[in-house]
């Protein structure tokens, strides 16, 4: 009897514990697991706002000085600093795009970099041929204006999406907000490639033909109102142009110029795509050295 007392005082011990105490994660939403993780960041790192101080002011420093770094190569060595920073802004975007799988930016960055690189391999032939000027024109003025357009679409879909304008359309911020990020990235991206590939196809055809070289003395000259690069000129100076109007130069030669504000965009891009990892990298290797977290 007492044994048999015993097991029955032991049984409750052995009871399940209540089923509403047990938190099951296969039922949260997004937002809730995103909240979650934020909660677990901010329990591990209580009580190191020192160190997150020193990890500030560490990254502060190390932007100043690559800052500067970089504008004095671009001042000093301006023909390597434009090849490494093209060559950064063709592979940095790759390696994210594999490692988080975007492929349909993956499969538009390999369409554009499979026709840039006929246009490159057609600008650096000797002889050149007398179609490859004209060739490479329309290609990068189509590459500028497509760029341009999804700039400015994205940069619209922004400001309706801030100003509650997809609420008419029935379409969810988050879905407008996304479309607008997306396609205002992909116009500015573009529009650097195709502008660095551009300048370096221009200078390629430049020294073929002659009106350029590296000592200075070009062995041919050129007319004032005919352009290095096509041979051709339109538009006049004091005429209206369909898609693009001529500018004289220092030189008393003429050019087809883009907006300066939209060349402005795009160079902060360029260090925003091409060397601003490079920046975090460093920050990182830092930090790490020093034991900071």
């Amino acid at each position: 009897m007492a044994a048999g007392a015993a097991v029955r005082k032991a049984a409750p011990v052995l009871e399940a514990p209540p089923q509403h105490k047990q938190i099951s994660h296969t039922k949260l939403s997004a937002d809730d697991e995103w909240n979650l993780q934020q909660e677990r960041m901010y329990k591990m790192h209580r009580g190191h706002e020192s160190m997150h101080v020193e990890m500030i002011l560490i990254f502060l420093c190390t932007l100043v000085i690559a800052q500067i770094v970089l504008v004095q190569w671009k001042r000093r060595h301006g023909r390597s600093y434009n090849l490494v920073t093209l060559l950064q802004m063709w592979v940095v975007p790759l390696y994210f795009t594999i490692k988080l799988y975007w492929w349909r930016f993956l499969s538009m960055w390999g369409m554009f970099s499979v026709i840039t690189s006929y246009i490159l391999f057609k600008a650096t032939r000797k002889p050149l041929s007398g179609r490859t000027p004209r060739l490479v024109y329309k290609w990068f003025l189509l590459i500028y204006k497509l760029s341009y357009a999804l700039g400015v679409v994205g940069y619209l879909a922004i400001m309706f999406t801030m100003c509650g304008f997809n609420l008419l359309f029935r379409i969810k911020a988050r879905d407008s907000m996304d479309f607008g990020i997306v396609s205002l990235f992909y116009g500015l991206y573009y529009g650097v490639m195709g502008r660095d590939f551009a300048e370096i196809c221009s200078d390629y055809m430049a020294s073929t033909i002659g009106f350029y070289s590296i000592s200075g003395m070009p062995t041919r000259s050129l007319s004032d109102n005919v352009c290095a690069v096509c041979g051709q000129i339109i538009v006049q100076l004091d005429e209206e142009g369909l898609t693009e109007n001529t500018y004289q130069l220092s030189c008393n030669h003429v050019w087809e110029r883009t907006h300066f504000l939209y060349g402005q965009i795009l160079d902060w891009l360029r260090y925003l795509v091409a060397w601003q990892p490079v920046v975090i990298g460093i920050v990182q290797g830092i930090n790490y050295s020093l034991g900071l977290e």
